[in-house]
């Protein structure tokens, strides 16, 4: 049995290896729904740089990734409007596992299960750089956000509503 020298291989980063995608990676205390922030605020990182990947489906149960700013929260509303779909709602986790194979708070947008289209909020794709799950719990991949419609075919959107 080959003995794993790297620590942090997950589906995500063997793909991102695979395509030759450039990453930093950055592991981090998990904390149980501390989401996109406690990441950010783990790692000294501005949360806006910090993409959550939300597994949600639409009114026919067809399962979407989208990929949001770490302090924005995706208006289903607008996102519905925008895809051509009558509404949009998030997966319950354990639906959200088995379309991504990944456990929600490990959800990479790379390597999952079921192909799934992808939607990338706008502003995400003007940053220089950003942290996205590497496909594991309390595990972030840095990389240029130009991978994401390149390798993932994902689909510019505006939906994100403001945090407090």
């Amino acid at each position: 049995m080959a003995k794993h020298t790297h620590v942090s291989e997950t589906p995500a980063t063997a793909f991102l290896k695979a395509k030759r995608v450039a990453y930093s990676e950055h592991p981090y205390e998990y904390l149980e729904h501390g989401g996109a922030r406690h990441s950010a605020d783990a790692l000294g990182f501005d949360p806006y740089t910090v993409v959550k990947t939300l597994v949600m489906q639409d009114d026919k149960g067809a399962p979407l990734l989208v990929l949001m700013h770490g302090n924005r929260t995706v208006s289903t509303k607008n996102l519905a409007r925008q895809i051509g779909v009558k509404s949009v709602e998030p997966c319950t986790p354990e639906t959200a596992n088995r379309h991504s194979g990944y456990l929600v708070g490990g959800t990479s947008p790379f390597a999952t299960r079921k192909r799934m289209q992808v939607y990338v909020e706008r502003t995400i794709l003007d940053l220089p750089r950003i942290c996205i799950n590497g496909g594991r719990r309390g595990f972030l991949v840095g990389l240029a956000p130009e991978v994401l419609p390149r390798l993932l075919g994902a689909t510019p959107v505006d939906c994100a509503l403001m945090d407090d």
